[in-house]
């Protein structure tokens, strides 16, 4: 059995990959904890400069997976407290990652897929991929992904994108700074491989501090208190009454009740 997520270490790049295309790389519990195991180790070798989060067939990432939806459709407040803790650790740790990273997006991003994305340094999309917060579809908040989807998009955009959960192009993606660069399928790779060249070029500790730099002084910091809110806010959604609904007709292909 195939694992869901690949590590890759070459020329002093290390490739994390999505490789579960027959289910468009929907997270899971397993997911995560792979996707932030790969992190954790790259971070620690020590002739990696760089790490590129990748993905496998026409999504990169559709968000929850519909196993992992029906089990945390029951979970009380306390269980989807520490499950929410799980994917808002991962985004941190990607986040927080010593060395740049770039999000090679080679098709549609919807709702905790948006987070894997604006948690990179660099994104750069085929212009066929799509992109969605949908969230408030199924009654429920992008709240986990929140801090770094709105450092991407900005708040402006945000008000739209995250109340409407509308579905949005590449083009518009790229007019909002949520990606950097929008490129044809086959430019995808050269694409990449340029940011790629540039960081390998530039001396690893000051890129790495240049990062550090980024981090400590744009914006708030995300550190525990706003990691804690936004997990906080997650579960009093998922174990509301609205919530609950929303991803029972999810699963259940059905209209929710406030469309009934």
């Amino acid at each position: 059995m195939s694992r869901p997520v690949t590590l890759t270490m070459n020329a002093g790049v290390a490739t994390v990959t999505l490789t579960q295309p027959e289910i468009r790389n929907a997270f899971s519990d397993e997911v995560i904890a792979e996707i932030t195991a790969a992190f954790e180790t790259v971070a620690q070798v020590a002739d990696v400069r760089a790490v590129v989060l990748a993905a496998e067939g026409p999504a990169f990432c559709a968000g929850a997976n519909l196993n992992w939806m029906r089990r945390m459709a029951d979970y009380s407040r306390e269980e989807n407290l520490a499950d929410a803790g799980k994917l808002a650790h991962m985004l941190h740790t990607i986040y927080t990652c010593p060395l740049p990273t770039i999000a090679r997006v080679q098709g549609d991003v919807y709702a905790g897929g948006m987070g894997l994305v604006a948690a990179c340094d660099m994104a750069v999309a085929v212009n066929t991929a799509h992109f969605c917060l949908s969230e408030v579809k199924i009654g429920l908040v992008p709240a986990t992904i929140a801090p770094y989807v709105l450092r991407a998009m900005g708040p402006r955009a945000g008000h739209r994108y995250f109340l409407s959960g509308e579905r949005f192009d590449a083009s518009e993606a790229l007019r909002m700074g949520f990606i950097h660069q929008v490129v044809t399928t086959d430019a995808l790779d050269d694409a990449v491989d340029q940011l790629l060249k540039h960081l390998l070029q530039a001396g690893p500790q000051a890129v790495q501090a240049c990062k550090k730099l980024v981090l400590d002084v744009a914006e708030r910091d995300i550190n525990a208190t706003l990691i804690r809110d936004t997990v906080e806010r997650i579960a009093d959604i998922r174990a509301s009454s609205e919530g609950k609904e929303g991803v029972q007709a999810f699963l259940g292909k059905r209209k929710p009740n406030w469309l009934s």
